[in-house]
């Protein structure tokens, strides 16, 4: 399947390029959440006659994006989690814990916007990312620690530095 894409997407391209993809990733993924049109002799002169438009709609996403990410620069959040005496979870730290502790400082996210690429089943420092518009990307310091008080040695000590990559 040939679509056009609305907006920018990772390792497919930018807006106005006409890619192949796969069926079910056009069909399920980029359709709905309008990121792209099908690739038609009908649609492309739709999309030639509004692209200025789109563009414009981009760059303005872009830039309220890039303002939100210089309020949320150097941003960390703390989680308490059970653990054994070794570090290990009883259970893991999600997307959606992450969200919520970001939250209860007081910014205004969607938990779809927070990025981890691996789980996190340790005590310890982890980095994440803040994705607030396809171009524009916040790191996250994310540090979990077994209770308050390990907060406080982890501010002074800091434990070695574990990344999630």
């Amino acid at each position: 399947m040939e679509v056009i894409l609305l907006e920018r997407v990772g390792r497919l391209g930018t807006v106005g390029d006409v890619v192949k993809v796969k069926d079910g990733y056009g069909r399920n993924f980029l359709l709905p959440q309008k990121k792209a049109m099908r690739a038609t002799k009908d649609s492309k002169a739709v999309f030639e006659a509004k692209r200025a438009e789109i563009e414009a709609a981009n760059a303005a996403a872009r830039k309220e994006a890039e303002k939100k990410a210089e309020k949320l620069q150097d941003i960390s959040v703390k989680i308490v989690r059970q653990a054994s005496e070794d570090g290990k979870l009883y259970g893991s730290v999600t997307v959606r814990d992450i969200a919520e502790g970001v939250q209860a400082d007081g910014h205004a996210l969607d938990r779809k916007q927070f990025v981890l690429t691996a789980t996190i089943k340790n005590t310890g420092i982890y980095s994440a990312k803040i994705v607030l518009h396809p171009e524009v990307e916040v790191p996250l310091k994310v540090l979990v620690v077994r209770n308050e008080s390990d907060v406080i040695e982890e501010a002074v000590v800091p434990v070695e530095e574990t990344t999630a990559a």
